[in-house]
């Protein structure tokens, strides 16, 4: 088994929103990984005193023992669980009814000598590689769904009409403070031999094939064996850093940040 693992802010010097961590495998060949993508508030008014970052890094680090210590109860059930074990971590001292309350997209996996599970929770992704090469990638397509509708819009009404359907019935879901997002999240599992490696990576490094277009998710899949999860981040920003302005590739801030999980088993 071997596991790589590169992440970098988007804003040198600024808070690392994102998260990940991967659990010591047994000898017997268990381990699961989890990888956070914090949402930025679009302003510094997010009723919590301690910060995305600091959400992020809870509810990850949560998690990831909840998937090692109970490997019988489900990804979904443990996110519920994460998430309230990290609500109440901080209800006393923050306002956790806020809207954009700290929160984060969600991708784990967890895996053992008979099957492969994982979930995703909004714009992360998990790319599942097979023995013969095949690549599967394990999407949450509910916030892509709306995009399309947000650019019709004119400029000044699309941050509004996208964070009016955050956590909304027909809209999209992340992990903030109610538990029951975790039975939004795609879940589903894998016979063991049908897997030889998962990588899960957040946005910033989805942009590689989603904005930048420097190809496909298999392809993306065959450059975080090849270069590494360091060497994928370092052709984000080189693509980032020649077109600052977005003019060529629309995006909503100029680099984000970046972080990406192999692991070959």
């Amino acid at each position: 088994m071997r596991i790589q693992s590169a992440t970098e802010p988007g804003t040198p010097g600024q808070p690392n929103e994102d998260f990940a961590a991967v659990a010591t495998p047994t000898e017997t060949g268990e381990g699961a990984l989890v990888v956070l993508d914090g949402v930025t508030a679009p302003s510094g008014d997010f009723g919590c005193d301690h910060g995305v970052a600091w959400f992020s890094a809870r509810l990850g680090g949560t998690l990831l023992r909840a998937l090692a210590a109970s490997p019988a109860r489900p990804l979904d059930d443990s996110l519920a669980h994460a998430i309230s074990r990290t609500a109440d971590a901080h209800r006393t001292t923050c306002d956790l009814s806020h809207r954009r309350t700290p929160q984060a997209t969600v991708v784990c996996a967890r895996w053992d000598a008979d099957r492969v599970e994982y979930l995703v929770l909004s714009d992360s992704v998990l790319l599942v590689e097979g023995p013969t090469g095949l690549v599967r990638p394990v999407l949450d397509r509910r916030l892509d769904r709306l995009r399309p509708l947000a650019r019709q819009l004119p400029r000044d009404r699309r941050v509004a009409f996208v964070e009016g359907l955050r956590n909304a019935p027909d809209g999209f879901f992340t992990a903030a403070a109610d538990p029951s997002v975790a039975e939004r999240a795609v879940v589903g599992e894998l016979p063991r031999h049908e897997v030889r490696s998962v990588a899960a990576f957040t946005d910033g490094v989805g942009r590689w094939a989603e904005t930048f277009g420097l190809g496909d998710w298999p392809a993306l899949s065959r450059a975080l064996a090849e270069r590494g999860p360091a060497g994928v981040i370092a052709e984000v920003r080189a693509a980032e850093a020649a077109d600052p302005e977005g003019a060529l590739y629309p995006r909503g801030k100029t680099h984000d940040d970046a972080t990406a999980v192999l692991v070959t088993l």
